[in-house]
């Protein structure tokens, strides 16, 4: 008996520390499979207006190097945990004082109304069409533009974390965008229900963007059911290592805001 309580107790520190044993043989692989399969096939809207309606398919490959990084030379799936950071306030300390200066040096000059922004269209790149990311459905006090650097840094962000997620074996989502590029008139009206809003904002030049960290947008494969639902702490870890990530590349300044949900960008 003494010998029969010492096996499970060594099987029980086994599996604590290697829980992918665990694991029904060729599960790891489906979920390979499963993504390879996302990978290759991604539904947008086509940009007509005549047949708003209609779809394309854009078939992309599986990046090589990502799929070294994610699996075993057997196929199987690597353990990649998710770690987070130490704490949110120290790696997201960049406050408005920081990002202003930033925003000012790429940014268009701030407009009045978003009929005055329709003149701005030769600096400004429409954001609200791109399978990376999502642009809130809610948004209501600022509009989907901003210039080409803070457009490719969004890009790079919604990239980066699908890879990560990945690479970690969680089910694909995509980023939330809640606020984008505003004028004069938005921050006015925003001001009057949001202490927070402040005159100088970072939105006005079009370099700054708020990323939900409460809410994301699931991703299944065209055609089949949806994906298991997957915790929004986890969600938000991995997001956060994305973010850190970037910033520590010099790339953005980013803010963590906690009453309003989001991680406030501004590019670099």
């Amino acid at each position: 008996m003494a010998l029969c309580g010492g096996i499970v107790a060594v099987l029980g520190v086994v599996r604590l520390a290697f829980p992918e044993v665990t694991r029904p043989k060729g599960e790891a692989a489906d979920t390979l499979v499963e993504v390879v399969k996302l990978e290759e096939e991604i539904i947008v809207p086509e940009q007509k207006e005549e047949e708003p309606e209609q779809k394309i398919v854009q078939r992309k490959p599986l990046s090589e190097e990502l799929f070294k990084l994610a699996s075993t030379p057997d196929g199987r799936v690597k353990w990649h945990p998710v770690r987070s950071v130490p704490s949110y306030a120290a790696s997201f300390p960049d406050v408005q004082d920081v990002q202003i200066v930033s925003a000012k040096r790429w940014g268009v000059q701030p407009v009045r109304s978003r009929e005055e922004a329709e003149h701005c269209r030769e600096q400004l790149v429409y954001v609200a069409a791109n399978p990376l990311y999502c642009i809130d459905q809610r948004m209501k006090h600022s509009i989907p533009y901003l210039v080409p650097r803070a457009s490719h840094l969004l890009s790079l962000i919604g990239r980066s974390y699908m890879d990560s997620l990945y690479i970690k074996g969680i089910p694909l989502h995509r980023i939330i965008v809640s606020s984008v590029l505003r004028t004069e008139d938005d921050v006015a009206l925003l001001q009057r229900g949001n202490g927070n809003a402040m005159s100088q904002s970072c939105h006005l030049f079009g370099t700054t963007f708020d990323i939900c960290y409460n809410r994301f947008s699931t991703v299944s494969p065209p055609g089949e059911p949806e994906r298991r639902a997957v915790q929004n702490d986890t969600l938000k870890w991995v997001l956060s290592e994305v973010l850190r990530d970037i910033r520590e590349q010099g790339l953005c300044y980013v803010k963590y805001e906690v009453k309003q949900g989001c991680f406030h960008v501004t590019v670099r």
